[in-house]
Order: structure tokens, then C-alpha cells, then sequence
């Protein structure tokens, strides 16, 4: 075991874990940041996905010890009142089947959109193609991106 200080959503956090766990558990099951997904678990179905300095980045795979002094975002630290342009165009196109994918898909499409504010269609396509959606809405994930980019 090992003391690890993180920098997540904002706030300095420490945890007592084995360098090898994946920040994906450390979110989860130390810190109480459950609304980052487990899914496939070795990195393919995007539910995982969180930010890393920006940069959407699956946490199934990523070891608590890679992290360093990288600042953590969860779906949790996206906004403080689920207010984040993505958030809100995915309510507006009514997203969310199951649900369960979402927090990763909105992860994905936040960080894509802060690095390409104005997306074409095909960008777009590419920037979400390997987030799985078990419920198929991939035509109104992309207009949801769509409508946030419009938004931000």
C-alpha cells in the first residue's frame, strides 16, 4: 500500500492504496465518486471515462500510481449543477435510456468539444466512436454534441 495525494474535481484527496489499483476503484471505492462507470474493464467501452488534465481518458485502466500531480475531473466535477452545455443538450435531446453509459459519453464529448469548439458531423462521429451505448442512441448523442457545441 501507498499514500497517493490526488487532485480530483478540485479538492486534494488521499488514499491508502495499492499503486497498481486502477483510479477507476479509487474513485469508486475510496472516495465515494461512484458515478464513473465500470463497463468492460480493460479499456474499450468508454463508461469509464473521466478527464485527465482535459483529456478524456479511460480510469479502468490507468493506475492510480500514472497519475502524479495530473488534476482529476469526474462526471461528479463536470459542473456543479449538472449545468455543463453537454449536460444540459443531453437533456434537451433526451440521451439516456438506461443511463448507464452516459457519465462516460459525456466525459468524451466535453473534453472533445473544449478541443474542437465548432465539429463537423464526421468529427464528431470519430471523436465518440468507442463509447458504447447498449441502448443505441448514437443519433441523438450526436445531435446532443451538436447542440452543446452550438452552446458553448
Amino acid at each position: 500500500m501507498a499514500l497517493f495525494t490526488l487532485n480530483i474535481n478540485g479538492k486534494t484527496q488521499e488514499v491508502d492504496v495499492d499503486s497498481n489499483t486502477p483510479i477507476l476503484w479509487v474513485l469508486r471505492d475510496h472516495l465515494d465518486l461512484v458515478g464513473t462507470k465500470f463497463g468492460c474493464g480493460i479499456a474499450q467501452c468508454g463508461a469509464c471515462t473521466i478527464h485527465l488534465d482535459g483529456n478524456a481518458v479511460r480510469s479502468c485502466q490507468l493506475p492510480v500510481s500514472a497519475v502524479g500531480s495530473s488534476v482529476i475531473t469526474t462526471i461528479e466535477g463536470l459542473s456543479e449543477n449538472g449545468n455543463h452545455p453537454v449536460q444540459e443538450a443531453w437533456l434537451e435531446h433526451d440521451v439516456p435510456q438506461c443511463g448507464y453509459c452516459q457519465a462516460g459519453q459525456i466525459m468524451t464529448a466535453a473534453a472533445f468539444l473544449k478541443n474542437n469548439p465548432n465539429p463537423t458531423e464526421e468529427e464528431i462521429e470519430n471523436a465518440m466512436n468507442g463509447n458504447i451505448c447498449r441502448c443505441g442512441t448514437y443519433t441523438r448523442i450526436k445531435a446532443a454534441v451538436q447542440t452543446a457545441s452550438q452552446k458553448l
